[in-house]
């Protein structure tokens, strides 16, 4: 379990006094994400590869049976290309949207589980190229993915300075942009505290996924808690199990967010032994009865 404790150390607090100021700065261009508690929302989406159609608008026609509110797409895959950058892609997209009526939740880059942000440049244009893709369909958050060949261990100092290094340069265009840079990841709350206070810009935030925290065995509560306004979206998941019927607690889950203020996107990345439609259309049901789209 976590060894993380309710009580801040000096520099937990001197970092989330520096987000603090920066977020209040930045508070018109995120509104969405940070509004006041009495016009607080959710809305649920899935991940377009959890709902078998990777990099393809028709996620958004599966998604629509099923009931969500968006999809979080993908930038590309490498064999395909990042084709999401392209204007061509970005105008199917936005029609894909006008004709579901759903939202982009957020852009992922999935890639970057074999081409690993911490070391690839390739993924470092590619996180460039979210930021700007963000931009011209109107999203908030890119989410750049750090696991597999992508994995991250503070032990490999070399391998983080790299990373420190590429979210320095991303972390600048994205603050620009007004898009925010949500790193998911293996880390506990307090080393994914560590690399944004070196990076130190308000637009890198926590992607927070609950299934993947709790495999790692954290206190996810303890967690959504210490991290606050430094997660930008999250992910909801919990191994194989259906949503509310395995370890963790969602009712809690939104006790805790409801404790850091969050309103915004939870994306579901569960599994579906029954089918993708079935399955997410009970977990659909189930998020939005804790998760209601108007808070």
């Amino acid at each position: 379990m976590s060894t993380i404790d309710h009580r801040l150390t000096r520099r937990e607090m001197l970092i989330r006094s520096s987000h603090a100021v920066a977020i209040g700065a930045l508070a018109a261009e995120y509104r969405p994400l940070l509004a006041a508690p009495q016009s607080r929302w959710f809305k649920i989406g899935a991940c377009d590869w959890s709902l078998g159609k990777m990099a393809d608008t028709a996620a958004f026609d599966v998604a629509k049976e099923i009931g969500l509110d968006g999809v979080q797409v993908s930038l590309g895959t490498l064999a395909g290309g990042m084709k999401l950058c392209t204007p061509e892609t970005q105008k199917a997209y936005r029609d894909a949207c006008q004709k579901t009526g759903l939202e982009i939740g957020s852009i992922a880059i999935g890639e970057m589980n074999n081409v690993p942000l911490k070391s690839d440049p390739r993924a470092a244009q590619w996180l460039l190229d979210g930021i700007t893709a963000c931009k011209a369909l109107g999203v908030k958050v890119v989410m750049p993915a750090c696991f597999g060949k992508g994995n991250l261990d503070m032990a490999q100092t070399h391998e983080i300075d790299h990373l420190v290094k590429v979210l320095k340069e991303a972390s600048a265009k994205a603050e620009k942009q007004g898009v925010l840079i949500g790193l998911e990841d293996y880390l506990s709350a307090e080393d994914n505290m560590k690399i944004i206070e070196r990076v130190g810009s308000p637009a890198l935030r926590v992607y927070y996924d609950v299934g993947n925290s709790t495999d790692k065995g954290y206190d996810i509560f303890k967690e959504i808690r210490l991290l606050g306004k430094l997660i930008c979206e999250f992910h909801a998941k919990d191994a194989n199990h259906r949503l509310g019927q395995g370890r963790i607690d969602f009712k809690a889950v939104r006790k805790a967010m409801d404790d850091i203020e969050y309103s915004g996107w939870i994306h579901l990345e569960s599994s579906h032994p029954k089918g993708v439609v079935p399955d997410y259309t009970t977990d659909c049901k189930y998020l939005k009865g804790i998760f209601p789209l108007k808070g």
